[in-house]
């Protein structure tokens, strides 16, 4: 269903036409009587409301290709199978996932997603594999035996082999896999050339039958024209998801993370714009891509109606290389960075700020605001580089304290827990407007009788609270 599925604008009935012939139709199609291989005009007779479309050769393969990158995050060991095939050598990530049956339902589950119909199979054999998922067989064979069983009662007609072969091979009598099979080799090859008796032999494993390598792509950009104009940015979604969901795979498949990714929007008007992801921290996760995209998306507003978009990775990482844990591990929750980045989606890149250090020993002065440093995490100074206790909470202006028998009051008289810590610095700045100016201030860590801790300090004109711990 390849054919029909990598076409955009596809409409019920349709059908896939090539030289005067149906290829391929869709179930409403079907229903209506046509079938492959029926000349168009008998098709349009049965189903005149039929909608016809030449066979896109491009977009299969554009569509194939972009399969493959998303099934990088289950094994990077893969292979396309033109037209409309795709392998994947699971035998090496079997414990991994958990076993073949595992990883066959969550491929299934993932096409779905994706809008995509399958047949499979699970076989010892590439070409095997491909037989037996052709025609349907969606059984899992661990043993060479079992699906060499199961190739012997599949028809002539399931490999493809040209119309003269597989006429020849019914003039034999020869109706099955099996019965060609055992025919002796070079009275077959006699017959029918050597093409089928070779793929024979590679399907039943008799041969080696190595495969060529999907090559991910050095840089990831895959494009998706919509079956409709979208005029609601939150209608996106969907169709996005197509999109990271091979984001998520090509990164796997190549070991990277992304930090950052640009949504290229094309609308009806051919005019362009973008929608620019930034994550906290470099990611993989599928999941994770789909919730920022939605962040972003529920905020935008669309110029035009959308007709087609384009993913791009514009900053990749290396994966570091890590060990897993030997004991079970409790699951953990969002985590700090990814909760920052869809804060920044839902109020904007300036809407979230982090503290800063600055060079000046006066409170007030120390710290500043900035944007986000996606590496912040990794740059926190450890807790030996630190000195004196500081709150976070510094009030907008020093606050008066009451003074009762020489010891400052504050919801009761406050018990001072530390030494002096003498502050003395601004003479550069001093008279200027907006400025702090030269201040001279002894700071206590203090509490009162409710338990509050709060930092105090002393200066010329009395007794100040200036921060509150937490």
């Amino acid at each position: 269903m390849l054919a029909l599925e990598a076409l955009p604008l596809r409409q019920s009935p349709s059908a896939v036409v090539s030289r005067g012939r149906v290829l391929l139709c869709d179930r409403a199609a079907s229903e209506a009587g046509v079938g492959t291989g029926q000349k168009l005009s008998t098709a349009l007779g049965l189903q005149p409301g039929l909608a016809v479309f030449e066979r896109a050769v491009q977009r299969e393969r554009n569509a194939l290709e972009s399969l493959a990158c998303w099934a990088g995050q289950f094994t990077p060991m893969l292979s396309l199978a033109p037209s409309a095939g795709l392998l994947l050598e699971i035998g090496a990530c079997l414990r991994l996932f958990g076993g073949e049956e595992v990883i066959v339902e969550a491929v299934l589950k993932g096409c779905a997603g994706q809008g995509y119909t399958t047949r499979w199979s699970v076989a010892p054999t590439p070409l095997g594999a491909r037989w037996l998922a052709q025609a349907a067989a969606a059984e899992v064979h661990h043993e060479i035996p079992a699906m060499q069983a199961a190739l012997a009662a599949l028809p002539c007609t399931v490999p493809g082999w040209a119309n003269e072969v597989v006429n020849r091979l019914e003039s034999f009598g020869l109706n099955s896999l099996g019965a060609l099979q055992a025919l002796p080799g070079s009275a077959l090859r006699r017959r029918i050339g050597n093409g089928p008796p070779d793929e024979l032999l590679r399907a039943w494993g008799e041969v080696p039958d190595p495969q060529r390598l999907f090559a991910f792509p050095e840089r990831f950009s895959s494009a998706l024209e919509l079956p409709a104009r979208v005029e609601h940015a939150e209608a996106l979604a969907f169709a996005g998801q197509r999109l990271f969901a091979a984001l998520s795979g090509w990164l796997h498949g190549r070991q990277l993370l992304v930090r950052a990714c640009t949504l290229q929007l094309t609308h009806d008007d051919r005019s362009q714009s973008a929608l620019i992801l930034h994550f906290a921290e470099p990611a993989a996760d599928e999941a994770r891509f789909l919730r920022l995209l939605r962040e972003h998306l529920s905020r935008l507003q669309l110029a035009a109606p959308v007709e087609a978009l384009r993913l791009l990775a514009d900053e990749v990482v290396a994966r570091p290389g890590g060990s897993a844990h030997l004991f079970d591990q409790p699951s953990a929750g969002e985590g700090a960075l990814a909760c920052l980045e869809r804060l920044r989606a839902r109020l904007g890149e300036a809407g979230v700020q982090m503290l800063g250090e600055r060079a000046d020993y006066r409170p007030e002065c120390a710290s500043m605001q900035h944007d986000v440093d996606p590496d912040f995490a990794r740059n926190l100074p450890s807790t030996a580089a630190f000195g004196p206790p500081r709150p976070l909470w510094l009030f907008p202006l020093p606050q008066a304290l009451a003074e009762r028998a020489g010891s400052p009051h504050w919801h009761g008289p406050l018990k001072l827990l530390s030494r002096a810590e003498r502050l003395e610095s601004g003479w550069w700045d001093e008279g200027e407007q907006s400025a702090a100016g030269d201040v001279r201030r002894d700071y206590f860590v203090a509490r009162n009788p409710q338990g509050q801790w709060a930092w105090v300090f002393r200066d010329a004109e009395g007794w100040f609270l200036h921060g509150l711990f937490a």
